[in-house]
């Protein structure tokens, strides 16, 4: 299989800050949703991906019809910081403390397409031991999961994604999320089904102190 030396990735080089005062105003006075912002032409041009030692190093797997991978992932939540969820800043007092920008829905969905392809998870792929993912948007680690499931000869066959959260509801923006995984995984919607749940307030999803996610992907082979 092909590796990912070769991959240009842009992602921000601004840290995350909290996001003060502001973040805990009314419903009425918070921002709109919006796509979270990405990095520039001339970024993503200056940052080069450097040779993957854990994908180099995990076996070739073998060409199978199709082949199904499963994500997890959990965050700690903690006040003023952004809560971005598949690509999407949602208007939230609490957002998820993590290395790159603790995006919990696209990190699991990296985390199972890579278990499909029998690779490292994105731990060991990207290190939070890195700085270059420091503050990170993670649309650079799903570009680079969706590269290399094409170069191992495979296409997403359906995706069911299920996020775990007590708060805020996620109904208003489920189709925005949604559209923006799609438009990542270069799918189409019909293929990629997104469910939420709340913890019914048991331990620290229950208690808005954590949020989490599951994902199922089935690949096939083109």
């Amino acid at each position: 299989m092909a590796t990912a030396s070769s991959l240009f990735l842009g992602l921000s080089t601004a840290p995350r800050t909290r996001a003060g005062p502001a973040a805990s105003c009314p419903p009425s006075a918070r921002p709109s949703l919006r796509l979270r912002q990405r990095s520039s032409p001339a970024v993503a041009a200056a940052v080069q991906a450097e040779h993957q030692p854990a994908v180099a190093a995990a076996p070739k797997p073998p060409a199978l019809p199709f082949r199904v991978g499963h994500g997890f992932d959990l965050h700690r939540l903690e006040p003023d910081l952004p809560l971005i969820i598949g690509g999407i800043n949602i208007p939230h007092d609490r957002g998820c403390e993590a290395h790159s920008d603790g995006d919990v829905l696209l990190h699991c969905v990296v985390d199972a397409i890579l278990g499909a392809l029998g690779l490292p998870d994105i731990g060991q792929i990207f290190p939070d031991s890195d700085p270059r993912w420091k503050g990170a948007d993670s649309s650079v680690f799903m570009r680079e999961a969706v590269k290399l499931m094409h170069e191992a000869g495979y296409e997403l066959g359906n995706l069911d994604a299920t996020l775990i959260l007590q708060k805020p509801k996620i109904s208003p923006f489920k189709e925005t999320i949604r559209s923006n995984l799609c438009d990542l995984l270069g799918a189409d919607p019909s293929v990629v089904n997104l469910k939420a749940k709340t913890h019914e307030k048991v331990d620290s999803l229950g208690e808005n102190r954590s949020i989490a996610a599951h994902t199922v992907v089935l690949l096939m082979r083109k």
